[in-house]
């Protein structure tokens, strides 16, 4: 007997957005309705699981590569599907939300990917979920354009050829959509919203135009979460008549219990895999998170002094690189989130050298590619990678078989010389405020202090100060100590609420959400039970 059709899902509390009916056609929800009936159940099986993880490693204070796959990882004779041509140069690869100055932007950068993101980037409005999704087929279609109202300057796509790839990042497994609720009256997870419309209306249009249904996977946290998204490819190919394999992902190993799994990841994936990335602040977020009752030995300093040479973060990059390779997937390297001045050029001249060493480090480790977040970065991390690579599409012949690393490698945090600091804490609040004030009006991604923020900086930012409170961290502070207390993250919350006030004036600050962030942070960085991801109690304060 055949299962019944997918009650039609109900859009709920959504002003109507222009052309939002290209989009929610009753094709694209009865699909998205059939991935929601059968996999959320099994979606929040392996939430429940994340939680059990979570215990134990309180519990313990370790993690291990896991015993019950060890055949996996000793089998040398696999390998992933072949890169399809449109993903075997990956060497630059931008990132940022879907807006229609940015996906214009983005496709014309230079970089050879675009990671087009619905993610970390994009605050989850109503409208920011729909119109991205209008803007990638006018993008494939060639129907898109953009005029800034303000300067009055025209984008318009390049030729075909020159465009980067595109690479659709989804949210998170963790991340509901209020806004499409099944006829129980559950709400659908957010990853299958933007996956199922997307796959639907583009994945015959994509492999039309010689490319194909491609993906970044956010926040996976085990091999068994990767093995779900692998049955969501293989029921949509199957679905809307693709062949199989037409799909391409890359997952991002951005938790620390997803760096003891990379085998596992990739073999689950393994029809569908196209390579791992390493992920820097949702990383150490995680580390935080999931070690956060281990006392002082987890205990991190500024997040701007733990640098991607710090040993243990040596460890997780080489540990990629060598997985990749070993298995045939692309090592894609992180962010460079300098955004440049237009006012001062020394800044400018400084962090450039800091993003090529970056890149040359990368390139020089092994790396197939690397992120920027803007498109002045990109003939800089083009230049470090062709240095290494010629004319090669990448480097996956270097196996890296001089790298060996053990499971306490992974999480040897004090290993770091640097301890936390009285401005490192400073500079918490205030980029914290300021990045969920803009998430809360619909900005996913905020350039803060000359960087590209997102999600993952406010998630790093309050979890250092909870941390930092939690472990009685004191700060050598004007000549003297000074406690880490709930009382001092506070005191100089409200000093940079004030002089977000005195900078930017009282209509503006009025205007804002400036006090609902301040009260957000505070929350999220002060309560005794610390909340899992940011973005949940934010999205219920989100409009839109």
């Amino acid at each position: 007997m055949s299962a019944p059709a997918p009650s039609p899902l109900a859009i709920v509390d959504a002003e109507p957005l222009p052309r939002q009916e290209e989009v929610l056609t009753g094709e694209a929800l009865a699909f998205v309705a059939e991935l929601h009936r059968l996999f959320t159940p099994r979606r929040n099986e392996l939430l429940a699981r994340r939680a059990e993880r979570r215990a134990e490693i309180a519990r313990t204070s370790t993690l291990d590569f896991l015993p019950e796959t060890a055949a996996i990882r000793a089998d040398d004779s696999w390998r992933v599907a072949p890169a399809p041509a449109a993903l075997d140069d990956r060497r630059v690869e931008i990132t940022g939300p879907t807006d229609r100055k940015m996906t214009v932007n983005a496709l014309n950068s230079g970089a050879r990917v675009w990671l087009a993101d619905f993610e970390d980037a994009s605050a989850p409005t109503w409208e920011n979920v729909i119109q991205g999704q209008i803007n990638l087929i006018d993008a494939y279609t060639r129907n898109i354009d953009f005029t800034d109202p303000v300067s009055g300057k025209s984008y318009a796509l390049g030729p075909d050829s020159e465009l980067a790839t595109v690479v659709m990042r989804p949210r998170g497994w963790h991340l509901n959509e209020r806004h499409l609720v099944a006829a129980d009256g559950t709400p659908v997870p957010g990853a299958l919203v933007d996956f199922g419309l997307y796959f639907f209306h583009n994945a015959r249009r994509l492999l039309d135009l010689g490319k194909g249904p491609y993906f970044y996977l956010p926040k996976t946290e085990s091999h068994l979460e990767a093995c779900l998204w692998n049955d969501v490819f293989v029921f949509a190919q199957d679905h809307v008549g693709v062949p199989q394999g037409s799909v391409r992902a890359t997952v991002l190993i951005e938790t620390i219990t997803a760096a003891y799994e990379m085998d596992e990841i990739l073999y689950e994936l393994r029809d569908h895999a196209s390579g791992l990335n390493a992920g820097r602040w949702d990383y150490l977020f995680s580390i935080v998170k999931n070690f956060r009752d281990g006392g002082t030995k987890f205990v991190l300093p500024d997040r701007n002094a733990v640098t991607m040479t710090a040993p243990f973060m040596r460890a997780y990059t080489e540990l990629l690189v060598r997985t990749c390779h070993k298995r045939g997937a692309h090592a894609i390297g992180g962010m460079a989130a300098f955004i440049p001045s237009r006012r001062d050029e020394q800044v400018n001249k400084v962090a450039f050298e800091k993003v090529k060493a970056d890149k040359d480090r990368e390139a020089g480790d092994g790396f197939d590619g690397s992120w920027v977040a803007h498109p002045d970065l990109v003939p800089i991390a083009m230049a470090s990678f062709d240095a290494v690579l010629g004319d090669r599409p990448n480097q996956k012949d270097r196996l890296r078989e001089d790298v060996s690393v053990a499971a306490g490698d992974l999480i040897a945090v004090d290993s770091l010389d640097a301890r936390p600091t009285y401005d490192g804490l400073v500079n918490a609040v205030q980029v914290g405020i300021r990045y969920i004030e803009a998430w809360l009006r619909g900005l996913g991604a905020v350039a803060i202090f000359n960087l590209m923020e997102d999600a993952a900086t406010a998630e790093i930012s309050r979890s250092q100060i909870w941390q930092w409170i939690n472990a009685g961290v004191v700060f050598e502070h004007d000549g003297g100590t000074v406690a880490a207390t709930p009382e001092l993250a506070r005191e100089i919350a409200a000093r940079e609420l004030a002089d977000i006030r005195a900078e930017i004036g009282e209509e503006a600050f009025s205007a804002g959400r400036w006090q609902q962030a301040h009260d957000l942070l505070l929350k999220v960085a002060l309560d005794e039970d610390y909340a899992d991801f940011l973005t949940l109690p934010a999205y219920e304060q989100l409009t839109g």
